[in-house]
């Protein structure tokens, strides 16, 4: 039987590999932003009550929910 590439890496590993990716995207989200804010073009996303505008609240909401506050952080951007 043919065991697939991830099966050999053991699942810590892969674990934390992944987080330190999203560690490593999250610290570009609060470069990215930072960079924008410096340069007057704030990055902007309103939902309900709650608004994100600086680079310290893109950075934690994405350290917090990653999966849904860095793809909004994309589109934000490009907005």
């Amino acid at each position: 039987m043919r065991l697939n590439r991830l099966s050999r890496v053991p699942r810590r590993l892969a674990t934390q590999l992944v987080a330190l990716v999203v560690l490593a995207l999250d610290v570009w989200v609060l470069s990215d932003a930072r960079a924008r804010a410096d340069a007057g073009r704030d990055v902007v996303a309103t939902f309900g009550p709650l608004t994100l505008v600086s680079p310290a609240q893109w950075f934690i909401a994405c350290v917090l929910l990653w999966v849904f506050f860095f793809p909004l952080y994309l589109v934000a951007r490009r907005a």
